[in-house]
């Protein structure tokens, strides 16, 4: 089963950041965090980001960090902690088996990907050191 710790990640600020938006976005029935603590996370990272309201939209309810700098981080970071915290979560425990991809590639990401997939170094063939270190 998936943990984060809350106090301890083991992960770079960036992606704590996106791992928690993206499960606090997410419609994942066994993530250990109630809708309502989820909506309250999201929508207090969105309100450091934007002047606007956080969308109602479930498909627009992404966090964009690129225009953020290192105090940005910081802020969202303390602001996710002291957040689940404040609801008594120190850990976020989930079960989730791989789902199918919901958006569809560009043409350049898809021949990258498509070349990815092709490259399985199981298949290479094996090597053998010590006839090598003999044909020096």
């Amino acid at each position: 089963m998936p943990t984060i710790d809350i106090h301890n990640p083991d992960i770079p600020d960036l992606q704590f950041v996106l791992m928690i938006g993206a499960l606090c976005t997410s419609d994942m029935p066994t993530l250990n965090v109630p809708e309502e603590v989820r909506r309250l996370v999201f929508d207090r990272c969105w309100a450091m980001l934007h002047d606007t309201p956080p969308p109602e939209e479930p498909t627009q309810r992404v966090l964009d960090l690129r225009q953020g700098d290192e105090v940005t981080l910081e802020a969202l970071v303390e602001v996710i902690r002291s957040t689940l915290m404040d609801q008594g979560y120190d850990q976020l425990t989930w079960e989730s088996t791989p789902s199918e991809t919901t958006q569809s590639n560009s043409p350049e990401v898809q021949a990258l990907i498509d070349r990815l997939q092709k490259w399985d170094p199981v298949d290479l063939p094996p090597v053998d050191g010590a006839s090598e270190a003999g044909n020096n």
